[in-house]
């Protein structure tokens, strides 16, 4: 099987075990999944969505966020970790959205990653799941692991790995490659211990790395 028909076979084979295709981040706009995305760099969903209420009650919007101060910001987040960084660039993100995008989350990969803080995966999350746009792959740990386990790329460079994979699948399936490989790096094809025995891609799966 070539690697375009396995990337083939893996959706169909994944599709029924996960047909919830949302976010695990708790969101209703462009702008909280931005957040709440930042957050979760090197944090669990689960703590970001404990934080992110407190965090929208007292910012709804990106001009509520523009005039808050970092220090404030920090306590909010502080315990989703890196709380500096990340209140830093929440709030200079914000004033960038009020004054170059009208205080709206831009809607293209260019002007998105244009924002501190923001870079490719982020951008995917928000365009294809809060803004309906596909323009790419979003690589977090999840899919930089099964993504070469699975043999569809050869690199462990997040650039790359969407690179390779953007033309494997359709273009309409971006965001679907991500839900379905993170859902089933969490359930199944773990960092340590992957439960192959139990895998429904087991007899396509090349195994790489194990």
């Amino acid at each position: 099987m070539d690697t375009a028909a396995r990337a083939r076979e893996i959706l169909r084979r994944l599709r029924p075990l996960y047909p919830d295709m949302t976010p695990a981040l708790h969101y209703v706009s462009a702008y909280e999944l931005l957040v709440a995305t930042v957050l979760a760099a090197q944090c669990t969903d689960a703590r970001v969505n404990l934080v992110t209420p407190d965090f929208f009650d007292r910012w709804p919007d990106p001009a509520a966020l523009a005039r808050a101060e970092v220090a404030t910001v920090e306590e909010v987040v502080r315990s989703t970790g890196f709380f500096r960084q990340k209140a830093k660039n929440l709030v200079a993100a914000a004033r960038r959205m009020v004054e170059h995008y009208g205080g709206s989350v831009p809607d293209t990969m260019e002007t998105l990653t244009s924002l501190p803080g923001v870079a490719r995966k982020t951008a995917n999350i928000v365009l294809s799941n809060a803004l309906g746009k596909h323009e790419g792959i979003a690589v977090d740990t999840h899919v930089r692991r099964l993504s070469f386990r699975l043999g569809l790329t050869s690199s462990d460079n997040p650039i790359i790995i969407e690179k390779d994979m953007m033309p494997l699948f359709d273009r309409k399936d971006w965001g679907d490659v991500n839900h379905l490989l993170v859902q089933h790096g969490r359930a199944v094809c773990k960092a340590r211990k992957p439960l192959c025995d139990a895998c429904v891609l087991d007899t396509i799966c090349p195994k790489k790395g194990l």
